[in-house]
């Protein structure tokens, strides 16, 4: 391979890898979103169907679990976003991982929390596009002083 095919190669692998965080950065963020608005629909088309969420108690959900507390409201946020600069985005060929710190805000089961967490949320490319398909979460943070 001559010197100037690999540099075009090269560029274009960097391209795609610079497009494909863009990508799964702009899911991720719009996958919190249906998670606060309880938007069943659209966390069923980024969720993969063996999705399987572990958070810092060592409770495990599957899709159909959160699907189901989204049908039902189970959950109430008032804020569900990452902070601001804390996202990062990694990509390895069809897998990326997208971590953050969260900021929850609501009620669950009548009851109000308020707490802040990391999170890792792994993506998979599949013929259809990409797919959430492994989250973990750890338990609250302590209060920032």
């Amino acid at each position: 391979m001559n010197k100037t095919i690999f540099v075009a190669a090269l560029l274009a692998a960097t391209a795609a890898a610079a497009d494909d965080k863009a990508t799964i950065a702009a899911l991720d963020t719009q996958y919190q979103a249906a998670v606060k608005a309880n938007n069943a629909d659209t966390m069923a088309n980024i969720l993969a169907p063996d999705f399987v969420l572990v958070v810092g108690s060592g409770k495990v959900y599957t899709t159909a679990d959160l699907l189901q507390g989204a049908r039902d409201k189970s959950t109430i946020y008032e804020h569900q976003e990452e902070d601001a600069g804390t996202q990062t985005v990694r990509v390895w060929g069809d897998t990326a991982v997208v971590t953050a710190k969260l900021w929850l805000v609501g009620q669950t089961g009548g009851k109000p929390f308020d707490r802040k967490l990391w999170f890792s949320d792994t993506y998979h490319r599949t013929k259809d596009g990409w797919r959430y398909v492994f989250g973990q979460a750890s338990l609250a943070l302590p209060e920032e002083k």
